[in-house]
Parts: C-alpha cells; sequence; structure tokens
C-alpha cells in the first residue's frame, strides 16, 4: 500500500511540473510560428493545462478502467469550481469581467451540462465525437470573440525574452514525455491502492486522482490570488470545466467503447453534485458578479459535502 501511494504522490508531483513546462515551451513554440495570442491562449493553453486530467482519463480508459477516467473528469470539475475557486476567494475578492460573464461562463457550464448528459446515457464513441465537435464550435466562438485575459495570460507565460525554436522544442517534447510518464504512475498507482483498500476505480477517480490532477491548478490559483490577478483565475477554471468536459470527456468517450460505469451510485452523486455545482457557480456569477469571502466559504462548505456523501456512499 505504501508504494501505491507513493507513486500516487510522485505521478502528481510528475504531472504537476511537466505540464507547466509543457504549456511553456508550447506556448512559446506557437508563437515563434506565428500564431495570434488569442489562438495560443484559447487551444495551446487551453488544452496544456488540462493535460493531466487528458492523459490521465485517456490512460485509464484505454486500459478498460474508464470508471477511474470518469471520475477524474467529475472530481476534478466539481474541484475547479468549489474547491479552487473557493479557496481562491478566501485570498482575494474577484470580480468577474463582462466578457466571462457573456462568454466564458455560458459556454463553461453548458459543456459540463452535455457531459453530465452523455454519462447519463452511456459515454460511447458517438457521443465522444459530439463532444469534441462542439469543442471545436466552442473555442471558435472564444477565438471570434477575443479574450483580453487569454492574451494577458499568453504574454505571462512567454516573458520578455526571445524564446529560441531549438530550446523550447527540446522543453516542449520532454515535458510532453514526463506529463505521459506521470500519468501511467497516477494511474498505477490509484488502481492499486483502489484494490487495495477494497473500493472502485469510480470512487478513486472521484477523489484521490481528481484532487491530485487539480492539485497543480489549485496552487496556482492561490499564488495568482496572491499576485492579486484575479481576472486570470475565473477564466481558467471555467475553461479548465470546458477542456474537461468537451476534450478529456471525447476522449474517454472514444476509448472506452460503449459502456456505462459499474459504480452506479458513485456515478449519481458525483454527476449530480458536478451539475448543482456548474449551475450554482453559474448564477452566483450573474447575480453577484464577483467571488469573496462569504461565496468562498459556501463553495468550500459544498467541496466538504461532496466528499462526505462520495464516502458514505461507497461505504454503502
Amino acid at each position: 500500500m505504501l508504494l501505491a501511494l507513493a507513486a500516487v504522490v510522485v505521478g502528481v508531483l510528475i504531472l504537476w511540473k511537466s505540464a507547466d513546462e509543457f504549456v511553456a515551451g508550447a506556448t512559446r513554440l506557437a508563437l515563434i510560428l506565428r500564431l495570434s495570442p488569442i489562438v495560443i491562449g484559447a487551444i495551446v493553453v487551453g488544452f496544456g493545462t488540462s493535460a493531466p486530467e487528458l492523459l490521465v482519463s485517456a490512460l485509464a480508459a484505454s486500459r478498460g478502467d474508464t470508471d477511474v477516467g470518469i471520475g477524474n473528469i467529475i472530481g476534478s470539475n466539481i474541484a475547479n469550481l468549489s474547491l479552487i475557486l473557493g479557496a481562491a476567494s478566501l485570498i482575494l475578492t474577484m470580480p468577474l469581467s463582462r466578457d466571462v460573464l457573456r462568454r466564458e461562463a455560458p459556454l463553461s457550464t453548458g459543456a459540463v451540462l452535455l457531459f453530465a448528459v452523455g454519462l447519463t446515457v452511456g459515454l460511447n464513441p458517438i457521443i465522444g465525437v459530439f463532444l469534441l465537435v462542439v469543442l471545436a464550435g466552442a473555442l471558435w466562438l472564444i477565438i471570434a470573440g477575443g479574450s483580453p485575459e487569454l492574451e494577458a495570460e499568453v504574454g505571462e507565460l512567454v516573458g520578455d525574452q526571445q524564446p529560441s525554436a531549438v530550446v523550447e522544442g527540446v522543453r516542449t517534447l520532454v515535458a510532453m514525455a514526463l506529463t505521459v510518464a506521470g500519468a501511467w504512475v497516477l494511474v498505477w498507482g490509484a488502481l492499486d491502492l483502489a484494490d487495495r483498500l477494497g473500493v472502485g476505480g469510480g470512487f478513486i477517480g472521484l477523489t484521490l486522482v481528481a484532487i491530485g490532477t487539480s492539485l497543480p491548478e489549485l496552487v496556482t490559483a492561490i499564488a495568482a490570488a496572491r499576485a492579486r490577478q484575479a481576472e486570470l483565475i475565473v477564466g481558467n477554471l471555467l475553461g479548465s470545466n470546458l477542456f474537461n468536459s468537451l476534450a478529456v470527456g471525447g476522449v474517454v468517450g472514444l476509448l472506452g467503447g460503449s459502456a456505462k460505469s459499474s459504480s452506479d451510485a458513485d456515478w449519481t452523486v458525483g454527476n449530480s453534485f458536478m451539475v448543482v455545482v456548474a449551475v450554482g457557480a453559474f448564477i452566483a456569477m450573474l447575480t453577484r458578479r464577483k467571488f469573496e469571502r462569504f461565496e468562498g466559504v459556501i463553495l468550500l462548505a459544498v467541496f466538504a459535502s461532496f466528499l462526505v456523501l462520495t464516502s458514505i456512499t461507497e461505504a454503502g
């Protein structure tokens, strides 16, 4: 059991550092290729920041452990808008821009709802393709509308120095290889731990794996809150849920075959929580137009309730 726990910890640490380096390298390469900052922010950064969830879920689904892959998506979506957003809201009041309210928030919420419906029906290759097509449409809307927040984030990743194609190419390739390795180690450790504890892969995916793949975003959000970069935090979390639901969900649908989860109780609780958190956060955005300590306390309480109820369901 200690070896499995160590594998989970090591896998998370590798994913954390390698995913950051992959995003930085790929972003600088894209600039060298003269892609526009908004395209880089919407596609390169979007896929890069969701690389841990994408690789972990895809690897699990390709091995036939669809429960872990689906649980990782659900748990990460819940953690983004409860644990991470709640923790950041305790540190900094975050006003919401008009662009976020008009575009990113509806797109992200709609993506989560589509994934929830697909999970209820049963993820399969047809639904997987549909989710990926919707993702392409959502990215087109984001790129066509422009986003100062995404452009600012790209500028921070690139820095002031002129990037080198060779250096950034090597950085990107090495980081991608390490990200794949980290995902493999994390999945192996999580599945071995599930076997030893006698719990389902769905429960491990919903909790341990999802929290593990969300830890880098939690640390990044807290650091951004301390640096008073409120405009990037909510947009990043909404973008993460968009990619988790459509990109990762689509890939799991393609690789997992026509399968429903065997952990029906886990999915009922997890799917319901995911929808409630996404819709609730969206309503709060429209009515409050900011997140501060009051919302932060509520969001953290929601995440704690999710962990407690999921544990009770698994035990029952």
